[in-house]
């Protein structure tokens, strides 16, 4: 085979890798969302309405591995963004198809409501207990400290409460650079450890559990602010879900408002701003 032939090979085989069918990349996103969405909010179910985990790092520790794990069970499929923030990122630097952002969006979202409904089934009677030992009615003021299980809050319920004394220790130009800067250093730290450019950079079966440890590091600095989304997906399903089970102006639109703002908008400019940093500078890096 001449080196021109190989050459084109090569090239048609890492295409044929990068752009799968769409409905197997959409199913590989609802499967990976999927996955970090049960581990990541079912840890949160666990903490709030069992006292199974002790503290912020125990349940960043486990959302550490439900990202890893979403991403093995995603990336042969459709190469695991499982989050609206990457996918936009991709986009605009990467040249990640148009056309298919919107549909991996919708498989994003599709995959963590559906986690949501199954973790609702496993939790639901611990979720009532939990209501009733604090006088919370499903949907009234103050119960998002229930329903902070799926979508979140500001500041953390679970951490300073829900009343007005509660409101003033994070405002909405808080929370949203709060989750702008953390979906920034997420989106950057995607970067680096995937990027061709860095000498340094792990293993490509190594750089899902890095990744993971990233999320870990910046949910154990953001969440007591926010919750720490980073990821709108994994709000907008689970806040969705919270909203048809009987929170309703609770979930949506929160009861100080701002949900889009904060949870969508913020993380989507983060990502973008992260990544194209970390493309600035490994734009600076020598080829090798």
């Amino acid at each position: 085979m001449s080196e021109e032939n190989s050459t084109e090979s090569i090239a048609v085989a890492v295409e044929t890798r990068a752009e799968p069918r769409l409905m197997t990349a959409m199913l590989g996103e609802f499967a990976g969302t999927f996955v970090l969405v049960f581990f990541g909010v079912g840890a949160v179910n666990a903490a709030v309405a069992t006292g199974a985990q002790s503290g912020l790092w125990q349940v960043a520790v486990v959302w550490a591995f439900g990202v890893s794990l979403g991403i093995y069970t995603a990336a042969s499929l459709s190469g695991a963004h499982i989050n609206p923030a990457i996918t936009l990122t991709n986009a605009v630097f990467d040249g990640f198809p148009l056309p298919r952002v919107v549909p991996y969006w919708v498989a994003q979202v599709a995959g963590a409501a559906c986690a949501s409904i199954l973790l609702y089934t496993m939790f639901a009677e611990a979720i009532i207990e939990l209501e009733r030992q604090h006088g919370l009615l499903r949907g009234g003021p103050g119960s998002e400290l229930s329903a902070m299980v799926f979508g979140e809050y500001f500041p953390n319920p679970s951490v300073f409460g829900t009343d007005e004394q509660a409101w003033r220790i994070v405002g909405l130009r808080g929370a949203f650079i709060a989750e702008m800067i953390g979906t920034a250093m997420l989106a950057f730290l995607v970067g680096t450890v995937t990027s061709t450019r860095n000498p340094a950079r792990p293993p490509d079966a190594a750089a899902a559990v890095m990744i993971g440890v990233g999320v870990a590091a910046i949910i154990s600095v953001v969440a007591p602010l926010t919750q720490a989304a980073l990821n709108p997906a994994r709000d907008f399903g689970p806040r969705l879900v919270s909203y048809f089970l009987g929170w309703g102006d609770i979930a949506i639109p929160g009861p100080r408002g701002g949900w889009f703002t904060v949870y969508i908008l913020a993380p989507m400019l983060g990502a973008v701003i992260g990544g194209g940093l970390q493309r600035l500078l490994a734009s600076r890096i020598p080829r090798s």
